[in-house]
């Protein structure tokens, strides 16, 4: 990033946490060359910016304001309850100016095109960008590969419909999973299998078994920052994962929904490892800019991509083009690399926050939960719990301050995980995620009777 964008990003986060006051004053122009150690000339290009972004205003002789929120403003808005179970990205942190320009400015460029039905495949020149984009997180393809979908959500339930050239028909899942594709499967009758992850990953031996059986068709996983349990696959493992994927001719769908939350350069996809074209990789843009947005990128191996273009069409011919237009214009220009640095950073804060306040609370708990940390801490975690601790009780007690979730909804029946509990700082303030821990911390140590 250039150095104005870097002031840009920090100066947009402060605002957006609190730390630079709604109606405060900013410091000077010369303080902010001196602290971020720029020239004059990049902190005024960084705060015309954000007064153009109406963050900002500027009173003459005076210096620079953050703007105050509207009482109807997503600020405004939260819920006085430490929501731990919500997964969508943070309202506070929605590039809703950005993106109204890119609404406008796709409208200017595109005019009718964006109101009629276009390819199956998505907009032509999105895919163009799609493969650019793609390839800086190591996913190289071609236009010919990509289709546009309403999210990760829509390619899932196209791939589970879609006859692949093997003839295959069970689904493998991890367990726990993404809860509305167990629930797609289940509801259709679509047949699926799980195999247990945790913490450390899962167990290879198995996966090799459940793949020799020879009827799996796609073994759906998330790699990194695992939905709900927060953990990614070592390097090692993405290997062997890829490696067994080709020895039994099984394909692999990749859910990459977070990859742009990624930190660690050497964390490559799955779809990196794989020359032998046996990964379907499936990216979110939903999850980073906003799920209103519900537009998606399918990588697809070449033997898939009309079996699932046939799927795709029958269902909705094409995802919407204003979308599509407007995400065009958001990736080619600056604003999506800002904007994903801001969330980056946003998240990194409150992920490590959070595993803080969880170490310094299992040590008082005894042995009432563990928590199982992991190398890069992300948004998303768990708890392992005391067998005689009820979840459910929890939720319960908790419910008037803390919003918790059983996950049952994320297992296959039969594969239910009784002592597990999920949390999500997504849309959780940095100033509140200690609260809600210290108050989880005390109920599960009450149930066992014990202080701290």
């Amino acid at each position: 990033m250039h150095k104005y964008e870097q002031l840009l990003v920090r100066l947009e986060a402060q605002i957006q946490s609190g730390a630079l006051k709604q109606g405060g004053k900013l410091p000077s122009i010369r303080s902010l060359s001196r602290q971020y150690s720029c020239s004059k000339s990049t902190a005024i290009a960084a705060l015309e910016e954000l007064e153009r972004r109406h963050l900002i205003y500027s009173i003459p002789r005076s210096g620079y304001y953050v703007v105050q929120i509207s009482p109807t403003s997503p600020e405004s808005n939260r819920n006085p309850l430490i929501d731990f179970v919500a997964s969508a990205p943070d309202p506070a942190l929605f590039p809703y100016l950005d993106f109204q320009h890119c609404i406008n400015k796709a409208i200017d460029t595109y005019k009718n095109d964006l109101f009629a039905y276009g390819s199956t495949e998505g907009l032509p020149s999105l895919l163009s960008v799609l493969t650019k984009q793609l390839a800086s997180s190591q996913v190289f393809t071609t236009e010919r590969n990509i289709a546009v979908t309403s999210g990760v959500q829509q390619a899932l339930a196209i791939l589970a419909a879609t006859e692949f050239p093997d003839g295959k028909s069970v689904v493998l899942v991890e367990q726990p999973t993404y809860h509305l594709f167990i629930a797609h499967l289940l509801e259709l009758g679509i047949p699926v299998r799980g195999i247990r992850r945790t913490a450390d990953g899962i167990d290879l031996d198995e996966l090799e078994r459940q793949f020799r059986l020879g009827d799996i068709k796609f073994f759906y996983t998330i790699p990194r920052f695992h939905a709900p349990l927060g953990s990614s696959y070592t390097t090692a493992q993405k290997k062997r994962i890829v490696e067994l994927a080709r020895k039994y001719e099984v394909y692999i769908a990749e859910d990459d929904y977070m990859a742009d939350l990624e930190t660690d350069s050497k964390g490559d996809p799955l779809h990196a490892l794989d020359v032998h074209e046996r990964v379907i990789y499936l990216k979110s843009y939903s999850k980073i800019i906003f799920p209103g947005l519900r537009a998606g990128a399918t990588v697809l191996p070449q033997a898939l991509v009309k079996p699932f273009e046939r799927i795709k069409r029958s269902w909705d011919i094409s995802s919407s083009l204003l979308s599509q237009g407007a995400l065009e214009i958001y990736l080619k220009s600056r604003m999506f690399e800002r904007h994903r640095h801001m969330i980056r950073d946003s998240y990194a804060r409150r992920a490590e926050k959070l595993a803080e306040t969880l170490r310094e609370e299992e040590k008082l708990s005894g042995d009432a939960f563990r928590f199982p940390q992991t190398k890069h801490p992300t948004i998303h975690m768990h708890l392992v719990l005391n067998k005689r601790v009820s979840v459910p009780q929890a939720i319960h007690r908790l419910r008037k301050e803390v919003v918790l979730d059983k996950l049952d909804k994320h297992c296959l029946p039969g594969m239910m995980e009784k002592h597990l509990l999920k949390l999500n700082a997504t849309t959780v303030r940095e100033e509140d995620i200690e609260r809600g821990i210290r108050l989880i911390g005390a109920e599960l140590r009450r149930q066992l009777g014990r202080r701290g």
